[in-house]
């Protein structure tokens, strides 16, 4: 038997005995098992009404789950980019796929403790870690197209310092019309009508 599998069969044994609960009455491990079960059924419930699933695709629709991105959104599909780049074209890194779901896992459970938390900003900026990644990739795509490349590789000027009309200009959620609000498909497993 390898070390690797040694390793697995002691924590097998380990996680049985945790299971088991030795040392507990059997109303104690009643009640702890009872405790486990809704805690499992309140995750399996978040996880469904948070469409989770949805985020492990890279559809737009996906990343206007949550209602605050609806203007982003629409200003993403009107925009120059709205044809040819979907959203984790531009905001996650590409190097390889470890950093790739590392950063998309990270980056999701920051926006996901923020809007759930309410303390959504009325402004929407990038985060100091998006900024060098977004960076990167206008770089990576454009670097072909345009002379300013030095410049933006230099790090003197970001590239949406000039060129704003990916997502228009920033505005505060409570100043775009809803009349530009496009209705969203929901990404994801399909949701019954009056959900």
């Amino acid at each position: 038997m390898t070390k690797y599998h040694a390793n697995i069969a002691l924590m097998w044994e380990y996680l049985k005995s945790v299971l088991a609960l030795d040392g507990l009455s059997r109303k104690s491990q009643t009640l702890v098992y009872m405790m486990l079960g809704v805690a499992i059924g309140m995750a399996a419930i978040v996880f469904r009404v948070a469409n989770a699933v949805s985020y492990v695709n890279e559809e737009p629709e996906t990343c206007a789950n949550c209602h605050v991105m609806t203007d982003v959104y629409a200003s993403w599909q009107r925009g120059s980019h709205g044809a040819v780049a979907v959203c984790t074209d531009c905001h996650l890194p590409h190097e390889n796929i470890i950093s790739k779901t590392a950063f998309k896992g990270m980056d999701g459970l920051r926006h996901s403790f923020v809007f759930t938390a309410g303390i959504d900003p009325q402004v929407m900026e990038l985060s100091r870690g998006a900024i060098p990644v977004i960076q990167k990739n206008c770089i990576r795509c454009h670097s072909s197209q345009f002379a300013m490349v030095k410049l933006a590789s230099s790090g003197e000027r970001r590239c949406w310092d000039c060129h704003d009309n990916i997502h228009n200009s920033v505005r505060s959620q409570a100043s775009s019309p809803s009349v530009l609000r496009p209705v969203i498909p929901r990404a994801g497993w399909p949701v019954p009508k009056g959900w």
